[in-house]
């Protein structure tokens, strides 16, 4: 056998690709030594952490941007493995711990990726970088934010600059009410940071620490003061301070701030504005939020975009959102997928609005330009499900699924059927009725925007004193009504009406290979024959496993 001098070509010859992209190369970055990369990666306690959790396969995540370092960190970790392994540990078993780099990320890089750790049976997660902090389901996790220098000299003197009153050492101590934030990468300089402002006359300066609490006044943070000790936040109106936040914070951190504090400036860290102080106009981005939200308020068909599989209780959030969504009078539609781009969610036609569950940074989909639906967080199909009476847009934006993880159990459930049943027993016919729903962003009549309303499976009628009757009568073999519209008769699935079933007979204009719907055949349940399962190694069709040759 010939032996192999290089990879074989398993992608498209690049004469036949339509964009030439430059290859990335790592040689121009600025190389650190390895004292720097110990620093900058905490190297000492990672080393540390894994001794104390006595864990023997370990999985490193990087983002994109500190790929490049990522050999060498781990030649780093497992040098300081085996060079500080307790008496009871040899070298050699310090060695055997199993270290894996996971290149690509499954969704947000921001997240911790359980899905590609278990690809690698490891036992322990360590996030590299900017993180939301969201709690795993599965694996613990090591956070190692990653340190950077700062020019906090400078940073002050940009502060000082922005409030347009220089205040000098011997001056008397400004009134003005100041709070000091960072990215979790520079959450270091916080504090060297604030003590500085206050030698320079500002007293009433607050900082802050980074903790996971997605739904406080200051997302993940907690308020500190000159001491270092916490500080209530029912004692703090936000309103009254000008936020300082050292380098570019996310989207949603930018939105939830934005109608809560006083005002806002960032520290930008970034090459091309390193050291400009920016001030964003976070109230344009929260009226064009607000502008998808008219939009989905009358949207009848809803896709549920799970955007994760690690943040805990994810499950429970779309069990709230799928019953808010019904009991809306509309139809959601579930969907699991990797990282949101356009060509995917274009797919879906029928679907007319799409949530994101994931976590708190990212259910916000930044640079939504290029999507033909409305895409919002679970705060924001909330404020769309509301009446036009009660939609009231406050002070308060959010973006993960925190707020939504209350949802029902089964038995939970089952008594509010009971209860939603009986209640609709003494409905009148006349309060029964839809009441007309406009759209409030073109003026138009919305007749498509609760497909679901009064079409339950065991809707109840009343008699003339009151007592129920029971069920409507039945057209179906399980129960259902079979409604007819002057297009005909409705799709259905299981006895349940389907929107969009009903879209991908009447407005779809191809409809997949090898079918025959000319014969204009109503949709119906047929037979599922069960295919293969398990892992690639050995899956099982039905109950006999088949091993891959």
């Amino acid at each position: 056998m010939a032996e192999l001098k290089a990879a074989p070509a398993l992608s498209t010859p690049a004469e036949n690709t339509f964009d030439q992209v430059e290859p990335v190369s790592f040689e121009s970055l600025p190389r650190r030594t390895d004292a720097e990369l110990r620093t900058v990666y905490e190297v000492a306690r990672t080393a540390q952490e894994i001794r104390a959790g006595q864990k023997k396969c370990v999985a490193l995540q990087f983002p994109d941007s500190m790929l490049g370092d990522s050999p060498r960190v781990v030649q780093l970790l497992r040098a300081e493995l085996a060079s500080t392994a307790p008496a009871t540990m040899n070298g050699s078993a310090a060695a055997d711990v199993k270290i894996y780099i996971l290149a690509d990320t499954s969704y947000s890089a921001c997240c911790v990726d359980e899905v590609a750790a278990e690809h690698a049976d490891a036992d322990v997660v360590v996030h590299y970088g900017r993180s939301c902090l969201s709690p795993t389901s599965r694996l613990p996790v090591i956070y190692v934010f990653t340190q950077h220098e700062l020019d906090v000299e400078d940073v002050v003197r940009s502060f000082v600059k922005g409030l347009g009153a220089p205040v000098s050492d011997n001056a008397t101590e400004s009134s003005q009410k100041l709070l000091i934030m960072a990215d979790v990468t520079y959450q270091e300089h916080v504090a060297p940071v604030a003590d500085q402002l206050r030698s320079r006359g500002y007293s009433n300066v607050l900082a802050t620490k980074v903790v996971h609490r997605p739904l406080g006044s200051i997302p993940n943070r907690t308020i500190a003061g000159a001491d270092g000790t916490e500080i209530d936040e029912a004692n703090i109106d936000l309103h009254e301070y000008t936020v300082f936040h050292i380098a570019q914070p996310p989207k949603s951190l930018l939105l939830a701030l934005a109608a809560r504090v006083k005002s806002l400036y960032i520290y930008s860290t970034l090459e091309d504005s390193a050291g400009e102080l920016l001030a964003p106009r976070t109230m344009g981005l929260l009226g064009r939020r607000y502008a998808k939200v008219l939009t989905l308020a009358t949207a009848g068909v809803i896709g549920i975009l799970v955007n994760t599989l690690s943040v805990k209780n994810y499950l429970k959030a779309v069990d709230a959102i799928r019953k808010r969504i019904a009991d809306a009078g509309k139809k959601s539609y579930l969907i699991v997928v990797g990282k949101l781009n356009p060509v995917k969610l274009a797919n879906f036609a029928e679907i007319e609005g799409w949530v994101v569950v994931g976590c708190w940074e990212s259910s916000l989909v930044e640079d939504d330009a290029g999507f033909y639906q409305p895409v919002v967080t679970p705060f924001e199909l909330e404020m769309a499900l509301m009446s036009d009476e009660t939609r009231i847009w406050g002070d308060k934006w959010w973006g993960g699924l925190e707020a939504l993880t209350d949802a029902p159990t089964e038995e939970e459930r089952s008594g509010e059927t009971t209860e939603e049943n009986d209640k609709a027993a003494e409905i009148s016919d006349e309060e029964d009725s839809e009441v007309p729903q406009f759209d409030l962003r073109t003026g138009r009549l919305t007749t498509t925007s609760r497909p679901m309303r009064n079409r339950g499976l065991n809707r109840r009628v009343t008699n003339g004193n009151g007592t129920t009757a029971g069920a409507l009568p039945d057209a179906t073999s399980n129960g259902a009504l079979a409604i007819r519209t002057k297009a005909g008769e409705l799709a259905t699935i299981n006895g349940v009406i389907s929107p969009g079933a009903e879209f991908l007979k009447s407005q779809r204009t191809w409809q997949g290979l090898g079918t025959e719907f000319d014969n204009k055949e109503v949709f119906a349940s047929t037979a599922v024959e069960e295919g293969r399962s398990g892992i690639a190694r050995g899956y099982t069709v039905g109950q006999v496993a088949q091993t891959r040759t």
